[in-house]
């Protein structure tokens, strides 16, 4: 999916609304999502923009990394697929 980038580095105060904002000059934002911790709902400090068309991400990715967004320095690229593991139940003794 090479609509879809990673912004790392956001700021604690960086929300979904000012992601979306930051990155919308590029083109139509089908998602903007700041991921937040599930117990206490603060910022994880990474977040996700997807685009309508590859074009706008492509182009939102070279423009905005390494951009200050909220005082902080950010992070643009598309996302790694996940290698395997991470949590979840693992099965049975």
């Amino acid at each position: 999916m090479a609509n879809k980038l990673f912004v790392g580095s956001l700021a604690w105060a960086t929300n979904d609304e000012g992601l979306r904002a930051a990155f919308e000059k590029f083109g139509q934002i089908t998602e903007a999502k700041v991921i937040t911790d599930r117990q206490t709902g603060r910022s994880r400090g990474f977040g996700f923009v997807t685009f309508a068309d590859d074009a706008a991400a492509d182009k939102a990715k070279t423009e905005m990394d390494g951009k200050m967004l909220d005082g902080r320095a950010i992070k643009v690229d598309f996302p790694r697929e996940r290698e395997g593991g991470g949590g979840g139940f693992r099965g049975g003794r």
